[in-house]
């Protein structure tokens, strides 16, 4: 087939996407663009299967490479101030139950800026996914130290080395106690796409970290001049397990990067709490609630 036919028919996922904002702002070689499309083919799989509803989703997004996501999907969206995506995403939630939001954001804006609102969404096991970027610093913003950052890595905050640990986001939600907690690199779409598809449709709390390449900014500032070098590097730290206990998951730039399910529970929802106490008339409405009956069939 010529090129012109293909691109006469488009991409599978352009029902998705605000192509007339296309081609996105993202560097080469940015792991954000495997993100977005794991994240857009699990979508249009539960669609498809009519598990979920499109109409119902909500993309929210924060400060930092990854807030212009949301400008670049078709659904409805919100793109909020540096660390607040997930209590605008939890006031869209309390304010129309029957939307679904979904939080996409990178390190910084969620565990940082935003590392509050994270601990006590997870502790309230609100009904919202959240999956959250991890460069390894503050890309956006020029490079600076994040929460992720390894230690005695160099960063425009940190001329001399890191002398700080870093937080291994994914292991404290599960401590805490949501429904669903996961980590992934972008090393993995198919088991990034899989673990989206079972989170989306489930209620309370569900958190995937995705482990993500920032070539540009990162890798340039730990020696790695080209993304295929920082992607070959990346790639022989991560490692698939599945872990017995909360101390076998390892977020070791030097030796290891746990990837895997941390948590899957069913537990009840932030809003099915609510129902129990007020007898809302919109309780039989939990979109989660319905997806989950859909998916149990």
């Amino acid at each position: 087939m010529s090129q012109q036919k293909l691109i006469a028919r488009g991409h599978p996922l352009d029902k998705l996407l605000r192509t007339e904002r296309l081609p996105h702002i993202w560097c080469p070689g940015c792991g954000l663009g495997t993100l977005l499309g794991s994240f857009l083919r699990a979508v249009d799989y539960l669609v498809s299967k009519g598990v979920i509803d499109e109409k119902q989703l909500v993309v929210v997004t924060g400060i930092g490479c990854t807030g212009r996501l949301s400008a670049y999907v078709k659904l409805d969206g919100a793109h909020t101030p540096h660390g607040r995506a997930i209590p605008y995403a939890i006031g869209v939630k309390l304010g129309n139950p029957r939307l679904v939001p979904v939080v996409i954001s990178g390190d910084g804006d969620i565990a940082s800026i935003g590392g509050n609102h994270l601990i006590h969404a997870a502790r309230r096991n609100m009904d919202l996914l959240v999956i959250m970027a991890n460069n390894l610093n503050y890309a956006l913003t020029g490079g600076q130290m994040g929460p992720t950052t390894p230690p005695g890595a160099y960063t425009t905050t940190t001329p001399r080395g890191n002398p700080e640990r870093p937080f291994d986001v994914a292991r404290m939600v599960a401590s805490i106690g949501g429904n669903y907690v996961a980590r992934w690199s972008i090393h993995y779409p198919v088991q990034l796409e899989e673990s989206i598809k079972k989170a989306l449709p489930r209620r309370g709390f569900r958190f995937i970290e995705v482990v993500s390449t920032c070539p540009e900014i990162f890798g340039r500032h730990v020696g790695y001049r080209t993304p295929p070098e920082l992607y070959d590097r990346l790639k022989k730290v991560v490692r698939i397990k599945k872990p017995r206990a909360l101390d076998d998951i390892v977020y070791d730039w030097e030796k290891e990067i746990t990837l895997g399910v941390f948590r899957d529970e069913d537990e009840p929802g932030y809003m099915e709490s609510i129902c129990r106490l007020y007898s809302y008339e919109w309780c039989r409405e939990i979109p989660e609630v319905k997806w989950a009956r859909r998916l149990a069939k």
